[in-house]
Formats: C-alpha cells, sequence, structure tokens
C-alpha cells in the first residue's frame, strides 16, 4: 500500500484530488463559512421565528481554484446517498405496518428523540459557554499579570474548553446555528503569520502591521477572518491557540511561546494583548449567541422551531450531523489528510498538540447523540431516549451493529499516541500511523451504517 490508507474502501463520493497530494483522498467539509447576517457588532443573526430550515443546496467544489486550494464541500457525505435513494432504497413511507398503535407509539417516541436531542445539544453548549468564560477570566488574568504561572493558567483553560465544544460539532452541517457562526469560532487550519510573527520572519501578522492597522478592533478583527484565504484566520479557537503556544517547533510537545511577549519591553506586546483580549471575547460572544439558539423556553428560538418540525424532518437533520462529521470530517479531513501528507499543518490543534484530545471528544460527541445522553459539568447527567432507541425498536440487530462501531470508533480514537503530529510520521508498519489508520477506518464505517440508519428508520435525507 505504500503508506497510504486503502482508498478504495471509501466510496466515490469521499474522492477528490488534492492539490497537496496528486493521490485520491477521502475528504471532508468546509471547516466553517462566514454568518449570512450579521449586527451592529458583528454577531451572526439567527432566525426569529419564521426559520427555513430546509438543507442548503451547497455546491461541490472539487477542483483546484487559482490558487491551488480546494474549497472542501459541506455536505459530501450526502452524495453518497445519491445512489441509495435512485436505487429506491429509501422508502418515503412508513415501512414498518401499518398497526395505528404501533405507529403512534413510533411517532411519539420520535418526538422524545428529537427534543431529548435537543436538551442534550443545550447542555453541550451550555458548558462550552461556561468553559469559554473560564478561558476569558483566565486570559484576563494573564493579561493583567504576564507571567509564566499565569500564561500556564490560560493554556490550561483553552485545552478545558476544547472538551464540551468538541461534544458540540455533531450538532453541524445542516444549517443550523452553529453553521452561521462555526467560521468565527473554530475554523482551522490557520496561517499563523496572518496574525504574529514567526520563527523566519518576526514583523508578520496584523500585530506587528502597526501602520497599516493602526486601531485593533473587534470590527477590523472580524472583516479579516477568511479573507482572501480560507486559511487567513484572524479568530476563534485555534487564533487565541497560537497566541498563547505559538508555533510548535518541538517534535516532543507544542509550541513554547514565552510570556515575555506579553510584557512591557517585548515588541507591540501592547497590541499582542489587544489582540488575544479582543478574539477571546469574539469567541464568547458567538458562543453565546449559539447557546441562546438552543436554550429552553425562549420562544421562537431555533430550539423551539427544531422541536415544531415534522419529526423525521429534525431526525435527517440529527442523522446527518453524525454523518457527515464522522466521515468526511473525521476519517477525511482530519485524519487521512494528514496520514497522507505527513504535514502539522494539517492536524487540526497543532499548536497545542490537542488534536488528539479533539479527536475523542468528537467521537464522543457522536455517541452522546446516539445514545441520547450527556455527562454536563460537575456531574449533572442529561438523558433520555436517542437514535438507538428507536433503531431499537425497528431493527434491533442493526441498533447492535450500529453501537457497537461507535463504540469502536471511540476506541480508536482514544488509542492515537499523543503527540498526534508524530504519530502521523514514519512508516505504514509504525505503531502511530497504524492507529491512525485504524481510527479513520472505523469512522468511515461508521458514516456508512449512519446512512443505512436513515434507510431503516424510513427517513428521507433531502440531498
Amino acid at each position: 500500500m505504500g503508506g497510504s490508507l486503502e482508498r478504495e474502501r471509501w466510496p466515490p463520493a469521499f474522492r477528490t484530488r488534492d492539490s497537496r497530494n496528486p493521490g485520491e483522498l477521502p475528504v471532508g467539509a468546509v471547516r466553517g463559512t462566514r454568518p449570512k447576517r450579521v449586527d451592529a457588532n458583528g454577531r451572526p443573526l439567527y432566525w426569529n421565528g419564521d426559520m427555513n430550515m430546509k438543507t442548503k443546496r451547497l455546491r461541490l467544489c472539487i477542483g483546484a481554484g487559482a490558487s491551488g486550494t480546494i474549497r472542501r464541500p459541506l455536505r459530501r457525505w450526502l452524495v453518497v446517498l445519491v445512489g441509495i435513494v435512485v436505487g429506491g432504497l429509501f422508502p418515503f413511507q412508513n415501512a414498518h405496518g401499518s398497526d395505528p398503535t404501533t405507529d403512534t407509539e413510533l411517532l411519539k417516541l420520535k418526538r422524545a428523540v428529537v427534543a431529548n436531542y435537543a436538551a442534550v445539544t443545550s447542555a453541550s453548549y451550555q458548558d462550552s459557554l461556561a468553559a469559554a468564560n473560564t478561558l476569558r477570566t483566565a486570559v484576563d488574568k494573564f493579561l493583567a499579570e504576564p507571567s509564566e504561572r499565569c500564561l500556564r493558567g490560560a493554556r490550561e483553560a483553552w485545552v478545558a474548553a476544547r472538551v464540551p465544544y468538541s461534544q458540540t460539532e455533531v450538532c453541524r452541517f445542516y444549517d443550523g446555528p452553529i453553521d452561521q457562526a462555526e467560521g468565527m469560532i473554530n475554523a482551522w487550519p490557520i496561517d499563523e503569520n496572518y496574525i504574529d510573527y514567526v520563527a523566519d520572519n518576526s514583523q508578520a501578522g496584523v500585530i506587528n502591521a502597526a501602520s497599516k492597522f493602526p486601531v485593533l478592533s473587534r470590527e477590523l478583527i472580524l472583516s479579516l477572518n477568511e479573507k482572501e484565504g480560507k486559511k487567513n484566520i484572524s479568530t476563534g479557537f485555534h487564533a487565541i491557540e497560537f497566541l498563547l503556544w505559538g508555533q510548535d517547533l518541538s517534535a516532543t510537545g507544542p509550541g513554547n511561546r514565552s510570556w515575555r511577549d506579553y510584557a512591557e519591553g517585548s515588541t507591540n506586546a501592547d497590541r499582542r494583548r489587544a489582540y488575544l483580549r479582543i478574539i477571546t471575547e469574539l469567541l464568547v460572544e458567538h458562543l453565546e449567541t449559539v447557546a441562546a439558539a438552543w436554550n429552553d423556553g425562549n420562544k421562537g428560538n431555533y430550539r423551539s422551531d427544531f422541536i415544531g418540525l415534522d419529526p423525521d424532518a429534525a431526525l435527517a437533520n440529527i442523522l446527518k450531523g453524525m454523518g457527515a462529521l464522522s466521515g468526511p470530517e473525521l476519517a477525511g479531513e482530519r485524519l487521512t489528510v494528514p496520514y497522507e501528507t505527513k504535514e502539522q499543518e494539517d492536524e487540526q490543534s497543532c499548536f497545542s498538540d490537542n488534536t488528539r484530545s479533539d479527536l475523542i471528544y468528537d467521537a464522543v460527541g457522536i455517541e452522546n447523540v446516539y445514545r441520547g445522553r450527556y455527562l454536563a459539568r460537575e456531574g449533572r447527567k442529561v438523558e433520555g431516549p436517542g437514535i438507538h432507541d428507536l433503531l431499537l425498536r425497528v431493527d434491533p440487530a442493526f441498533a447492535g451493529t450500529l453501537a457497537a462501531q461507535i463504540e469502536k470508533s471511540v476506541a480508536c480514537a482514544r488509542s492515537i499516541p499523543q503527540p498526534f503530529d508524530q504519530a502521523i510520521l514514519g512508516t505504514s508498519p509504525s505503531p502511530g500511523r497504524e492507529a491512525v489508520k485504524k481510527a479513520a477506518t472505523a469512522l468511515q464505517a461508521q458514516s456508512e451504517l449512519i446512512a443505512q440508519a436513515a434507510k431503516v428508520l424510513s427517513i428521507k435525507l433531502n440531498l
């Protein structure tokens, strides 16, 4: 195999040509898009009662542009289902009998699954918001008192904030609230010299361009996000990550930016402090908006409209989120691409060496939705019927198969050795590369089973 994943195992919908590697690669979803509408302060606006819940028909962009880069499709995972639909494998009406009692009970269970999904999602975003607020407090303390101790505290708060946020990524890919703001929260990879100095250019970045950008403001930073290139990321988790850790130039650990970069006497320390403070505040504000969209009891917000949908339409969105994250995003974008390229820039949290943890909690997030449960902060449990309960009612054997595969995917993610950027190096027989390959294969198999789950449940996915 020459060190490559066995590409014939990947369905055609996950294949394309990548300009960085001439081989065929399964690719993932666009990491983030800008919000369609923002208010005067740059905050994304969401639906207010008359929400259009139809899935965006995003175009597939598989060719390289003038710059030689690829824009990865948000809905590529869904294309694999076209053959299923065309082949007549998706029944568009109930295929499980016409017993009125059975139909009524199944409909009641579907509604309970949708309502519990909303509760799990809300709890996940509330935890993510709380962790982001803790991060803001730690950053403020560090900026007020630059020191090694305070920098360590800010880094620890950033790592802790990734745990709940990664578990929310399963709620992406169906044009929900996070899809309007994700590009300002979790966009990656980033061109670090777009923000601040790098090893070979001490004057790089917005922070050091005082003559071009004399005043650093939230409006400026938001306007620069993804401007003239998808790697031109100016805000979000990974911009904060770079400013806390700096470039990762070590084979044995993460980046090692000095706290002195923020102390008086360091070049542009005042601008660096201002920039970090602004983007940390923006992270909190954007998560506040997404969390509010899922809050219980807010009439006219996204959650109330989501619960009011036809249960099959809501379940279609849930399955899309699970499947798109499993296959093109995790198996493709976050595992197979770095496996093939062996490049550090292709790992998600490359400055902090937190990629392995991100992958684990992404996989856990999918399991949360499947099982209908979430372990919230301070041990509080949110629990109710999930997709697994629906499948048990309709096809117990298949429910067991998918449950086992999801457990396997989580275990495979946990088996990847730390740090991820070293695991992808070497030859294929190396333990790290084998673990990455197994995780990618498991998540791809999982995505295909999720597609089958829609068929089993007679759920029509709007492609």
